[in-house]
């Protein structure tokens, strides 16, 4: 019995299927062919219209926060503390995650813009590296 070649890994894989590691990673979601309704787990049907046929759509890598909480308590692998925001994504969808090296709440304002940033979780006994993402704040405003 022969043993198989190993192949090279891919190299980085996305934690969830809705990150897209490209040249400028970018999230997607599914979208309701009938009503737009976006959302980023498979569907049998619309939650909103109850039609079953799906498509793919690109979104925005940049947004507003609609809301915010400083998180002091975690499990103690977790580092705290850390701030979750949901995201408004720029021509529609939202989205929630953390917002990356910002726990200090007189820093944050409803409506702030922020970017999509993607950050390495860890590496495997085989070199592939888990990537994550995050919002930070956009310097500047809109820029």
């Amino acid at each position: 019995m022969t043993t198989p070649e190993p192949r090279p890994g891919p190299g980085q894989v996305p934690l969830v299927d809705y990150l897209v590691l490209d040249a400028r990673p970018y999230l997607t979601s599914h979208e309701c062919s009938s009503c737009g309704a976006l959302y980023f787990d498979r569907r049998n049907a619309c939650a909103r219209c109850f039609a079953a046929e799906f498509g793919t759509r690109k979104l925005a890598t940049t947004g507003t926060i609609r809301a915010f909480t400083i998180v002091h308590r975690a499990a103690p692998s977790v580092a705290t503390p850390y701030t979750s925001v949901v995201v408004d994504l720029d021509g529609g969808g939202c989205v929630k995650a953390n917002l990356l090296g910002v726990s200090d709440p007189g820093r944050i304002q409803p409506q702030e813009r922020v970017a999509l940033q993607t950050f390495p979780l860890g590496t495997d006994d085989d070199g592939v590296e888990a990537v994550s993402f995050g919002f930070q704040l956009r310097e500047g405003g809109d820029g």
